[in-house]
């Protein structure tokens, strides 16, 4: 019975170790859609915040940017609020650094374009001068995607549709972003 009891706990103990690195819709690890900044210092008291205040004036301020760190100085995640200078906002985008931060299905910022089509339904290709942006809304996710990846005719421009037959399998995630409204 006691060896029972002890597998069952380490079971719970590792499932809530890994809901900090989860992610799914409205949720990246320990950030949810409601997450304010001023709430950040005690979602990551163990971690190190580096923010990065934008500056300037309105045309041309940056972003506000909160660089989330572990304690080994490992850059985990990126967040971006709705408006800057506001610690009452919420986080409007997550940029996913970490390859420790998984969808269920696995998909990592180290997945390839063919781990995204085969295990989330993507919900829409946009064609930009760049790169490929991949939005998969049961995420809340986009991916970003080298166009050097693409056949050189869908290359150039941004007039070209471009569907998911048209991306090769191995196509490297650029970013791997969380976009929340």
């Amino acid at each position: 019975m006691k060896p029972t009891l002890l597998l069952f706990i380490l079971i719970c103990f590792g499932c809530s170790n890994n809901s900090d690195f989860s992610i799914k819709k409205g949720r990246v690890g320990k950030v949810n859609s409601e997450t304010i900044i001023k709430e950040l210092d005690s979602l990551f008291l163990n971690d190190s915040i580096v923010k990065r205040i934008g500056e300037g004036d309105y045309m041309f301020s940056g972003e506000d940017k909160y660089l989330i760190f572990d304690s080994d100085k490992n850059h985990l995640l990126t967040l971006i609020p709705k408006q800057q200078h506001d610690s009452n906002e919420k986080i409007e985008t997550i940029q996913v650094i970490s390859d420790e931060f998984r969808t269920i299905k696995g998909l990592n910022v180290n997945s390839n374009f063919g781990d995204i089509n085969k295990n989330h339904k993507i919900s829409s290709i946009q064609n930009t001068i760049n790169n490929i942006v991949v939005f998969v809304n049961e995420l809340d996710a986009y991916f970003i995607i080298d166009k050097k990846n693409l056949p050189l005719d869908l290359r150039v421009g941004t007039e070209k549709i471009i569907e998911s037959i048209n991306i090769p399998a191995n196509s490297k995630i650029k970013r791997f972003m969380i976009g929340w409204n």
